[in-house]
């Protein structure tokens, strides 16, 4: 049993993770700001717990990692607040990882987005300007720590059922549509091999089986 801890536990994409790596039966706690969230949470079969990582320090975010192989940064502001989606998205997300440095956390994995980047193309006067920077930020700070960082970036997130297949790296101009259940199957996946870390995968719902299409070519 793996001990695996999730930031941003009550979103979609992790509520749905909790309960797929609870079912394989690794120990899950999940990390929320609103303790109202703790049923739902621990209906997944999580163990829920609050932290606020927006105003949490470094070394407090470390304390709560103590004792666990694995975290997956799943959280975010949710746009409309630039100054809350820097603080979230950006600050919060890379004080996660030094903590999970200094916890002995080595396995890391971002929920990210496909396209993100420095060369993300977004304007600044569009509304995801701010998002698509910090999470850039984000990215590129994991990929200079000593972490073994995964980084996905699943498309267009949608509700659809999950079907377990995808497509990555897809080419542009195609469908971006991602389900959320195939978002969390694929972090489930990766969080099983090692042999990912330090791959940035972007996918999006596609024909070939996950275990098939992290397979390097």
């Amino acid at each position: 049993m793996t001990r695996i801890a999730i930031i941003g536990g009550h979103g979609k994409v992790a509520l749905l993770l909790s309960a797929m790596l609870a079912d394989e039966g690794h120990s899950v706690t999940s990390f929320i700001r609103n303790p109202d969230h703790s049923a739902d949470v621990a209906g997944t079969g999580a163990t829920p717990v609050v932290l606020d990582v927006e105003n949490a320090t470094t070394a407090e975010i470390a304390g709560a990692l103590e004792g666990h192989d694995a975290l997956v940064w799943s959280a975010g502001a949710g746009g409309g607040n630039p100054g809350r989606t820097y603080a979230v998205d950006r600050d919060a997300a890379i004080r996660s990882m030094d903590a999970a440095a200094q916890a002995g956390v080595d396995r890391y994995v971002m929920v990210s987005y496909l396209g993100a980047g420095k060369n993300h193309g977004v304007p600044e006067d569009n509304s995801f300007y701010a998002y698509a920077e910090a999470k850039a930020a984000a990215d590129e700070y994991l990929r200079g720590s000593k972490l073994a960082w995964t980084i996905l970036g699943p498309g267009a997130l949608t509700d659809n059922p999950g079907t377990g297949l995808i497509d990555v790296d897809p080419a542009p101009g195609g469908s971006r549509e991602t389900s959320r259940a195939n978002t969390a199957i694929v972090a489930a996946a990766v969080l099983d091999l090692p042999e990912t870390a330090g791959r940035t995968i972007e996918f999006r719902d596609g024909t070939l089986p996950v275990a098939a299409a992290l397979e390097r070519p």
